[in-house]
């Protein structure tokens, strides 16, 4: 959605400009209309640079990095979990699997931190795993809301940007409609 509105706010902006070099390119014929001397001075004036046309009607917007890192990056966390979750339920449904993977998957350091009984070193290690996964989600999680943030204050800048930009163009357009009132 962020992605979209970045869009959006380009696309404004971009036409924000064009009204700004039309409204110019409008000053320039009323000070033709108006008098000689304008058309004098708009004669040896340099004109002002035209803006090029939009490739394919709609300008590219890239969203900032850091997010479109952390959506990829939560992506592939996404359909690692959902690959491997059918597995770890497997897992835990079988009491024999579970004491199996306990066994001959966790390292040696490791067993002597857990308790010697074989069922609490079981779900010692099923707490480590879904600690695991609460860790990587919470990672992701703080990636995808940094890379939002970030979104957020570049469109921030953007606004303000635009703003200023439309109450200038706000005011030339009044100027400019006081003048030709005056014809």
């Amino acid at each position: 959605e962020l992605v979209r509105q970045g869009e959006a706010l380009k696309r404004t902006e971009q036409m924000v400009d064009k009204m700004d070099q039309d409204l110019k390119t409008s000053q320039r014929h009323i000070n033709s209309i108006k008098s000689v001397w304008g058309g004098l001075v708009n004669y040896f004036k340099a004109k002002p640079p035209e803006s090029k046309p939009e490739q394919n009607g709609t300008p590219e917007y890239y969203a900032n990095s850091r997010l479109k890192e952390a959506m990829m990056s939560s992506k592939e966390q996404e359909s690692k979990y959902q690959e491997s979750h059918p597995n770890l339920r497997k897992l835990d449904n079988s009491g024999l699997l579970t004491l199996f993977y306990t066994e001959y998957l966790v390292s040696s350091v490791q067993r002597d931190s857990y308790p010697k009984n074989q069922h609490l070193r079981a779900y010692h290690q099923k707490i480590d795993n879904n600690l695991d996964e609460m860790s990587s989600g919470l990672s992701r999680l703080k990636n995808l809301a940094l890379g939002l943030q970030t979104e957020i204050d570049e469109q921030d800048d953007m606004l303000d940007r635009l703003t200023k930009k439309v109450e200038t163009l706000d005011v030339n357009i009044k100027s400019t409609d006081k003048k030709v009132r005056q014809l």
